[in-house]
């Protein structure tokens, strides 16, 4: 049977990309050449920047001691095999320096890149480059996940990759070829999740009956998936132990 999901992404190759994305999670031993590894990384500098201030940076990590501690603190023995990992930081640091050289006092609190706004748009920048770097990935027949369990210790982060003042980690990318090939996750339906110029009430019976029905289908992909353990209601996981899918 076709689907409208068959249809959009008979658009093009892009949008059948993007379609397809998955978590992977299993990645074979063949290292990243480096002229993919060059693609990957200019990709992610072509993704939108908030007023061009570049504020972002990615940590390439190739030892495999610094590996293993990152597998650690993500509880996932995975990132330490793969081929290829990043760690995408917000950066004013660089900015900062600019700025000291051409007489701004930057510990003033009039320095507007140390305001909780600028924090949030380097935030931004680092996903936005982090997403483009994985949708090359896919593009290029790649595997990926974000590693946001990589937060479980910050300041272990900010002490293994020397972070300085002004930088602050925000997800890591963990890139390779798959050695895997899971189901793709239930997507809920465009209309519980774009509305038109409001956001519906919260007794919208559209939206409740939506909801349950979402949540059985839900339950069922994590039942197939973990036919050893029962599915846990994604709404009421626990932030961390949520997973990016």
């Amino acid at each position: 049977m076709t689907t409208h999901s068959d249809d959009v992404a008979a658009v093009n190759e892009t949008v059948a990309t993007l379609l397809n994305r998955r978590s992977i999670r299993k990645f074979k031993a063949d290292p990243i050449d480096d002229d993919t590894r060059a693609v990957l990384e200019t990709v992610a500098q072509h993704a939108a920047s908030s007023q061009y201030l570049n504020d972002w940076s990615a940590i390439r990590i190739s030892d495999p001691s610094i590996k293993a501690k990152f597998a650690e603190i993500g509880h996932q023995p995975y990132i330490a095999e793969a081929p290829l990992l990043y760690l995408f930081i917000l950066d004013e640091q660089r900015n900062a320096r600019i700025a000291e050289r051409k007489g701004v006092d930057t510990s003033s609190p009039d320095w507007g890149l140390a305001s909780s706004y600028r924090f949030t748009q380097a935030q931004n920048d680092a996903v936005l480059a982090l997403h483009a770097m994985e949708t090359a990935a896919y593009s290029l027949g790649l595997g990926c996940v974000i590693l946001g369990s990589l937060l479980n210790d910050i300041p272990e982060l900010i002490e293994l990759c020397h972070l300085p003042k002004y930088t602050y980690p925000v997800l890591g990318l963990a890139i390779g070829k798959p050695d895997q090939e899971p189901a793709l996750k239930p997507r809920m339906p465009r209309t519980m999740q774009f509305f038109e110029n409001q956001y519906p009430t919260a007794d919208d019976a559209a939206m409740l009956d939506g909801l349950e029905e979402f949540d059985g289908t839900v339950h069922q992909y994590y039942d197939l998936r973990n036919t050893d353990r029962p599915a846990t209601p994604s709404a009421t996981r626990s932030p961390r132990s949520a997973p990016r899918t």
